[in-house]
């Protein structure tokens, strides 16, 4: 099988002054861990490093290798610095920038090209270890280069301000298999190791370090890096030599040789491709089931929930909604199931991840997050619950699997009971109409959740238009799988609510004057016409609620008023709230985040709902993704933002990965193919 490669050079005229800061790259661990870096070296992120370890609670992702600056020295050709500017010495001759960057079956390559001598490095993180290793290798060149590796750190929380002062007791002692570099009492130890080469023990100090993306998001920008020594090698053409740094401990570590390493990362990935569709398995498809592959975990931290799931017989596996700082969320993770688990053939899994779930629902509600660090999660959710309903049923129509289906039947009826009874954060059926109505004070319950202290941007508190779409699509699903498991008539009570919430909806949320959908009625400011992306799901969803007479003209408003390359916008250009850039400090950024913002994910149920007015013409609606295929080279390579600005050039914003954007994207090119 021929892997998926995405080369990268040069420089784009139309984008921001220097792409090249603008472009990273991600690796994952499968635990939630992960290492992540701008492609041409300079830290910019507090989340840029070369190890971010995933870590039992309270921990959680802790960042434990910040940076690795190489230089390498030619015979009676000078000495180049490879890394981060930030740490360039201004003795070195010159500082080298890769030739080429590349992923290959979406591991990092980077190429460097110096008077004749050429040298590759790789990364890898091993899958399931929280270990990274770099490999460098000299293609080509007259005589032995020698290569020196001076590794930085300030062991810290990944989501720390980069002003976190490095610990004062650093301590590198040696092992009988490499080294040992310790911090506070309470922070892990990272274990440095590298073959044939040799350490030097140099303290230093790098202050006021300028991270330029946290500066550009109001955050403290200015911080301090810590390197006790560096490693040293000659590397002679055709040989190659791997540093590996690791908190697991020497055994695990140690136990495959970087050869090793590289085969099974590939032979894993060649799987992965393989489980998928036919449609994903090369070009565009593979690289976004490569992409999928980084937010589907087994994570590291809550381990009473591990023991839960062996216990009933699964694993335990979560989905992170987006790199770098976001965590597990339920309503990303049942949005994202179908791209990044049914479409790519990892179907146990996706058994394993609603189990999973539904061993967390309390009060009728599946969390919203779980917390960095923590045990239990957060439930001020109104539609993760109604969006589970539809994870189960596109895992069913894939898997067929009956067994999950009476074990989760129970749970997903005492989420209607609680919602068609009243439960928490004011989350009810209205009586008079059947619809679903939710909203509490100081709470942010629908998807667009952006919320600054006490100010929430976007309460949408009363009867939400894709809240209500999905009440229905629960409905008739719950009727259905009833009938199915307990036979005929078992589902009539909520077949009769089902009804009930169609007509209403269809009466109540139609503006005829304007030709599409209220965002929100029976608000606390009455009904809302704002034309948002949400109407769309009111027929993109498999039970549409909205009466198909009104199917052309909303698509017509949502095309005409929402509709970009790379998504909907989460409000119309022609509403004075709109925001057409997502920038600045935080309060800026989430005033736009759903008032004008692209969000990549909504142009699965846009497809959705084209392909239900246009049936059969796959070929015209792949060409509403052709956007995607470019923006895989930009932002984070390999994978999908979570947004983009309003306007053109639409340019990528907030999470460089995330999984619903890869999940939606995925899922949509597998059904117009």
């Amino acid at each position: 099988m021929n892997y998926p490669i995405r080369r990268i050079k040069g420089f784009s005229a139309d984008r921001p002054p220097d792409p090249h800061l603008d472009r990273e790259w991600l690796v994952t661990n499968g635990l939630g861990g992960y290492a992540s870096g701008t492609v041409a070296g300079p830290l910019t992120r507090r989340y840029h490093g070369m190890l971010i370890a995933a870590l039992p609670n309270p921990l959680g992702r802790y960042m434990m290798l910040n940076a690795i600056c190489e230089r390498m020295k030619l015979p009676d050709h000078g000495e180049y610095f490879v890394g981060p500017r930030q740490l360039a010495n201004a003795t070195v001759d010159a500082h080298l920038v890769a030739e080429e960057f590349r992923l290959e079956a979406g591991l990092p390559v980077w190429t460097f090209h110096i008077n004749g001598w050429i040298v590759e490095k790789r990364l890898h993180l091993p899958h399931a270890q929280n270990t990274v290793q770099l490999t460098y290798e000299l293609l080509t060149g007259s005589a032995a280069l020698q290569l020196e590796l001076h590794f930085w750190v300030n062991f810290r929380h990944h989501d720390a301000p980069v002003s976190t002062k490095p610990s004062e007791h650093f301590a590198l002692t040696a092992q009988e298999s490499g080294y040992e570099l310790t911090g506070d009492p309470d922070q892990p130890v990272l274990r440095l190791a590298m073959p044939g080469g040799n350490l030097s023990f140099q303290r230093r100090m790098a202050t006021d370090l300028l991270y330029e993306t946290e500066e550009r998001r109001g955050y403290d920008s200015l911080g301090s890096l810590f390197s006790p020594g560096c490693f040293d090698a000659n590397l002679s053409p055709g040989e190659r030599v791997t540093f590996t740094a690791s908190v697991e401990n020497w055994n695990t570590m140690l136990a495959l040789s970087p050869p090793d390493v590289n085969r099974f990362s590939l032979q894993r990935r060649q799987a992965l491709l393989q489980m998928a569709e036919p449609a994903l398995r090369e070009e565009i498809g593979g690289e976004l089931v490569l992409a999928a592959d980084q937010f589907v975990i087994k994570p590291a931290g809550r381990c009473e929930d591990q023991v839960r799931a062996i216990a009933a017989g699964d694993e335990f596996r979560t989905v992170i909604a987006g790199y770098h700082w976001f965590t597990d969320w339920g309503r990303d993770t049942m949005i994202s199931l179908e791209g990044l688990t049914l479409r790519t053939g990892r179907f146990t899994e996706a058994g394993w991840i609603l189990h999973n779930f539904a061993n967390y629902v309390k009060d009728g509600l599946i969390p919203n997050l779980f917390p960095e660090g923590e045990e239990e999660g957060l439930y001020h959710t109104a539609d993760a619950s109604l969006w589970f309903f539809h994870a189960v049923s596109r895992y069913l129509a894939f898997t067929g699997d009956e067994l999950t289906l009476q074990l989760i039947l129970p749970v997903l009826e005492d989420i209607a009971q609680a919602h068609l009874q009243g439960t928490r954060f004011g989350i009810h059926v209205d009586p008079a109409d059947g619809l679903l109505h939710q909203g509490a004070e100081g709470y942010q319950l629908t998807w667009m959740d952006a919320k600054v202290g006490d100010w929430v941007v976007t309460p949408r508190r009363g009867k939400a238009v894709e809240i209500n779409a999905l009440w229905y699509n629960a409905l008739c699903c719950l009727t259905g799988w009833m009938n199915q498991v307990h036979g005929r008539g078992a589902g009539d009570a909520y077949a009769r609510s089902a009804e009930k919430a169609r007509e209403c909806f269809n009466r109540r949320f139609w503006c005829e004057e304007r030709g599409y959908l209220y965002d929100v009625i029976d608000g606390e400011n009455g009904d809302d016409i704002s034309c948002r992306p949400n109407q769309i799901f009111a027929f993109s969803l498999p039970n549409p609620v909205l009466d198909p007479s009104h199917w052309e003209p909303v698509m017509d408003v949502v095309t005409r008023e929402l509709l970009t390359p790379v998504g909907l916008r989460s409000l119309s250009p022609s509403n004075p709230d709109y925001k057409s850039r997502y920038d600045g400090d935080l309060r800026s950024r989430d005033a736009a985040y759903h008032q004008g913002s692209v969000w990549a994910w909504l142009i699965g149920p846009y497809i959705d709902a084209w392909l239900k007015l246009h049936p059969g013409q796959n070929a015209e609606a792949r060409q509403l993704l052709s956007a995607f295929a470019p923006h895989l080279s930009e932002a984070c390579v390999g994978s999908i933002s979570e947004i983009f600005d309003g306007e053109k050039p639409h340019i990528p914003r907030a999470c460089i990965a995330q999984a619903w954007s890869v999940a939606e994207v995925l899922r949509s090119w597998a059904n117009t193919a």
